[in-house]
């Protein structure tokens, strides 16, 4: 196990290569928020800091924990060799879509079906060790099913069933979006 003040060039190329990485936060008195993310959708901003693009899905638990307390860790694993494991420690903050900045962090992001807003990570320490116990697994190819699911839908009532989720699933408020930015259609299969 080493830690590290900063992401370096290797652990950049690293994330880069990574189809898949975790998300977790936690607020006082609430459940440990745990979840995967896909598609095209981090990016290193600088040595020290990260972003990536959200879209909607079954919660908002993250940004009602970084509302409430603000830590958060993204995990990268190698499902190839070389076998690694990449923590990123640090504090989250969010920008909604429609709001102030967002189009500015917007514009580093594949412009995705169901994009609602854009976490910033201040990384406090990067952590890697070995990873030797995950196992080996091949990509077969991404899963694009949540982004048709929000391309389909009538922005209206997709604005009024996200105006109905103010609350986290432990009851911590949460800023829902007012907007549905615009988005390219995925190309054909």
């Amino acid at each position: 196990m080493e830690f590290f003040k900063a992401l370096n060039d290797d652990h950049r190329a690293f994330i880069a290569k990574q189809p898949v990485f975790f998300v977790a936060t936690a607020a006082e008195g609430t459940r440990v928020n745990l979840s995967p993310k896909g598609l095209d959708c981090f990016r290193v901003m600088g040595p020290n800091r990260v972003a990536y693009l959200d879209l909607g899905g079954s919660g908002n638990e993250t940004q009602a924990h970084l509302t409430a307390d603000g830590r958060i860790t993204i995990m990268f694993c190698a499902f190839d060799n070389p076998a690694l494991i990449l923590r990123l420690y640090g504090t989250g903050s969010y920008v909604v879509a429609g709001e102030p900045g967002y189009d500015a962090f917007a514009a580093h992001f594949p412009r995705l079906a169901g994009a609602r807003q854009v976490f910033d990570i201040a990384v406090e320490s990067v952590q890697t060790n070995c990873g030797w116990g995950v196992p080996r697994m091949t990509v077969e190819r991404p899963r694009d099913t949540l982004v048709k699911f929000h391309a389909q839908q009538d922005p209206a009532a997709r604005l009024a069933q996200i105006a109905t989720r103010d609350r986290s699933i432990d009851g911590l408020p949460v800023q829902v979006q007012q907007v549905l930015p615009e988005f390219d259609p995925l190309p054909p299969r």
